[in-house]
């Protein structure tokens, strides 16, 4: 079973810019309740399509470099990067299949 992998700043580089296969980032704070309804959606994700998507979390709080960077404003926010280019954004927390729905065609 394939779970999120936290990343932060200092290796977001590492982990999601240089990945070669598409990323899924799970923008997030622990004072979010929404961002922890998403919790098990997000580690599902992660599991139903290990090998073909990488997912991570980054906590905007601790990371919040980052967050600005991709000009995050409201959490959770749900960015696909492939080859380091964002591919597609989702916001806000949703049941897991439309979660899936939204993410799967842009992998």
């Amino acid at each position: 079973m394939s779970s999120a992998l936290d990343v932060t700043d200092a290796n977001w580089q590492a982990e999601v810019i240089d990945s070669p296969i598409p990323v899924l980032v799970d923008f997030w704070a622990p004072w979010c309740g929404p961002c922890k309804m998403m919790g098990p959606s997000v580690d599902q994700l992660a599991d139903e399509l290990d090998g073909k998507l990488k997912v991570v979390k980054l906590n905007t709080q601790d990371s919040p470099d980052v967050a600005a960077r991709y000009g995050i404003m409201s959490i959770p926010t749900f960015l696909v990067l492939k080859k380091g280019e964002v591919a597609h954004t989702v916001s806000g927390a949703m049941p897991y299949p439309a979660f899936k729905t939204a993410v799967e065609p842009h992998i």
